[in-house]
């Protein structure tokens, strides 16, 4: 019987809030409970957000949570050359394009379109690629690229969904509509999603299936605001011949408004909970833990 691997993969762009401690702490139990490992994976490659101090918060908070972890931490920052080797592969494919336009020429084609009967978006909210970069030729392509233009490089939804078929996933927690069990996965939803671009070999979608493969991982607990991003995954472990994770979203902790804890909205830390005298065993019963 093979050993079951969860991992627990923050940013380090923030101080931990209590939506990081339920992950942290469930995935801990789960591990437990499976008699598995757990990890713990820095998912740092935004470099203009990430920081050292963060991450070293990070760790300060999770040891004085209880939490602990097997082997050393894997830094996404130190394994581009793993998530560039994963892009070229599916660029060798033909399922890769370079789209060219800005974040404000994207937003006025959006735009554009919304007022002729509005534009699709995915399921965070956010408009699905507008533009044409896929009618570009080869040579047009690849000249802009010689040339030094920034450039996105995106996957080609409908092509890859031909190639990979219908795709399900094992769901041991619930998506937002209650969605458990056999769940079949619906990667057009998210539209030509971005896997890299010119300064960065990667993005989350394609850092963390990487991963998660390379770690052994066998068992992704996170939160149900990820649940519809899984079909992307699935899409790529499919296309890349990586294994399949069973999967677990967990309920998300809400502020007093509905809204989940997030960093951007400046939710209140683990460390200032601790600096007014919050206990380890305050947080797992705060959060509903309470073991």
């Amino acid at each position: 019987m093979h050993t079951r691997i969860l991992r627990f993969a923050p940013s380090p762009n923030g101080h931990l809030h209590l939506g990081h401690a339920y992950s942290a702490l469930l995935n801990q139990d789960m591990t437990r409970d499976l008699g598995g490992r757990l990890l713990l994976r820095i998912e740092d490659i935004d470099a203009t957000r990430c920081r050292p101090e963060y991450e070293a918060a990070i760790v300060e908070d999770l040891h004085w949570l209880g939490v602990t972890w097997d082997a050393d931490v894997r830094r996404q920052s130190a394994h581009f050359a793993d998530y560039r080797a994963s892009l070229d592969k599916l660029e060798a494919t033909g399922l890769i394009y370079p789209s060219f336009e800005s974040r404000s020429e994207i937003a006025a084609l959006v735009a554009a379109r919304d007022r002729k009967g509005g534009w699709p978006r995915d399921p965070d909210g956010v408009p699905l690629y507008p533009g044409n970069a896929r009618k570009l030729s080869s040579a047009e392509r690849e000249r802009r690229r010689r040339g030094g233009d920034a450039f996105a490089l995106r996957l080609a939804m409908d092509a890859a969904v031909a190639r990979a078929g219908v795709l399900t996933w094992t769901e041991t927690g619930a998506g937002p509509q209650g969605q458990t069990g056999l769940v079949v996965a619906a990667p057009q939803m998210w539209g030509d999603v971005v896997l890299g671009r010119k300064d960065v070999p990667t993005c989350y979608h394609l850092a963390v299936v990487v991963d998660d493969a390379l770690q052994g991982v066998t068992d992704v607990v996170r939160g149900r605001d990820l649940f519809c991003a899984t079909a992307v995954h699935r899409l790529l472990q499919a296309l890349l011949g990586l294994p399949e994770p069973v999967y677990h979203h967990h309920k998300l902790i809400l502020d007093a408004g509905g809204r989940k804890l997030s960093k951007a909205t400046l939710a209140t830390s683990l460390r200032e909970l601790r600096a007014h005298g919050a206990t380890a065993v305050d947080i797992r019963r705060m959060v509903g833990l309470g073991r």
